[in-house]
């Protein structure tokens, strides 16, 4: 297939870019910047960095292309930064506007598959219960614009082609801003995400994120849930990554922690038990990591050869 990818110098874009070209795919890969274009530079890719928010200048890019898949993003650079004022204005031009760009232009050029990224931490709190991509999303504020992004994949399938979300669960991986930032804090006796001790929270490495997206390619149009087989309360999720660590369990915060920190604690506290059964049961997908158990020594691993280098 030739296959344009957007956001392909993200976490999850350049680990994809070489499984594409592994399975014989032609990608275009759309940057933000030229100067990050060295970073995904191989044989089989084609670098491109034209503007998201100008219609006219994607349909070229469509012509005689198979497959879009948009990962565009701009999500704040620290967990700090979060909080500021603007802070996901950028992320929300992205995801109304790019988005409803790229489904024009890709439905314009006759590509036949659009795959959208998309954030599974806007489900509702469902405490004990499972949560299947029949559940109604409830995003807080700073997420509203992916139900943007969602209806422009759903209005590419109703112009008749594929048209796949993917609901993406908590990123995890060496390279990962929160998990750098978890880790510094580990190390000083404390978790940092708002949350009770028994709520879930749903994840997937960023390798495995990456192959649910050639694993997309060959679905029908519709939201998909992508998460570990195994969501894991607060406390085991944490005190695994302690464990990686070699550290003791760190103090949690209080419940009420995430309240003081409006809407995005509020998100970040749901207890998230999601399914990725439609997903497995539609494709050949598995995750490498079924959860973090098995994920974190993994990452802490690679991120200590990381620092090492």
């Amino acid at each position: 297939m030739k296959i344009v990818v957007t956001g392909a110098t993200g976490v999850i874009g350049r680990r994809l870019l070489p499984l594409l070209i592994e399975a014989g795919h032609d990608v275009t890969a759309v940057v933000h910047s030229p100067a990050k274009a060295g970073a995904i530079v191989r044989k089989g890719v084609t670098v491109v960095a034209p503007d998201l928010f100008d219609r006219a200048l994607l349909f070229p890019l469509m012509v005689g292309k198979d497959a879009v898949v948009n990962l565009a993003t701009h999500i704040p650079s620290s967990s700090l930064a979060m909080f500021l004022p603007g802070a996901w204005r950028e992320n929300d031009r992205i995801r109304r506007i790019a988005s409803a760009n790229l489904v024009d232009a890709a439905l314009e050029g006759g590509v036949q598959h659009f795959i959208q990224e998309s954030f599974a931490f806007a489900y509702p709190d469902q405490g004990e219960r499972w949560i299947d991509e029949s559940v109604a999303f409830a995003p807080s504020r700073h997420s509203r614009s992916v139900v943007d992004a969602e209806h422009a994949a759903l209005r590419f399938a109703g112009g008749g082609g594929a048209g796949i979300i993917l609901r993406f669960g908590a990123f995890y991986g060496p390279d990962a801003m929160q998990v750098h930032e978890m880790v510094k804090y580990l190390h000083k006796g404390y978790a940092v995400l708002p949350g009770a001790a028994h709520a879930f929270i749903s994840s997937v490495s960023h390798d495995d994120a990456a192959s649910a997206v050639v694993a997309a390619l060959g679905l029908q149009s519709g939201a998909y849930n992508v998460v570990d087989d195994e969501p894991l309360r607060h406390r085991e999720f944490f005190d695994t990554l302690a464990a990686a660590l070699g550290l003791e369990p760190p103090t949690l915060p209080p419940s009420w922690v995430g309240t003081l920190m409006g809407s995005i604690g509020e998100a970040m506290a749901r207890s998230l038990r999601i399914s990725n059964r439609k997903l497995r049961e539609n494709s050949a997908w598995r995750p490498r990591y079924p959860s973090v158990r098995e994920g974190w020594p993994a990452t802490i691993a690679a991120f200590e050869t990381q620092r090492a280098a």
